[in-house]
């Protein structure tokens, strides 16, 4: 199974996720659950860099992804980046709602 856990700030904004584990749905290079949460996360890393000219701190490994942020003093930049960090929760939300708490939970702390 996939635990999907993301920590928020005294604001409410995600300030970092960790995706940990193997959804075990179908077997390496069949399993859709991993590579959807893997698109995802890898995604918004990108677009952290390219959309929110932020630089994100994160850990790309078999098995383990992890991205913490520290918000831009703009506010603009740091409301995109806010976006895309949640735009991974909520994804995750969707992919646990398609396929179940059996191949990935979602934890919000």
């Amino acid at each position: 199974m996939i635990r999907a856990a993301f920590q928020r700030d005294d604001c409410g904004r995600i300030v970092s996720f960790a995706m940990t584990g193997h959804s075990g749905y179908a077997t390496s290079g069949q399993d859709i659950v991993c590579a959807g949460v893997s698109a995802i996360a890898q995604t918004a890393i990108g677009s952290l860099q390219e959309l929110a000219a932020m630089n994100p701190d994160y850990r790309l490994d078999d098995g383990h992804i992890a991205c913490h942020v520290t918000y831009p003093e703009d506010a603009e930049h740091a409301l995109i980046g806010s976006s895309l960090m949640e735009s991974v929760r909520i994804g995750c939300i969707q992919i646990q709602d398609s396929y179940g708490k059996t191949y990935l939970t979602v934890i919000d702390e």
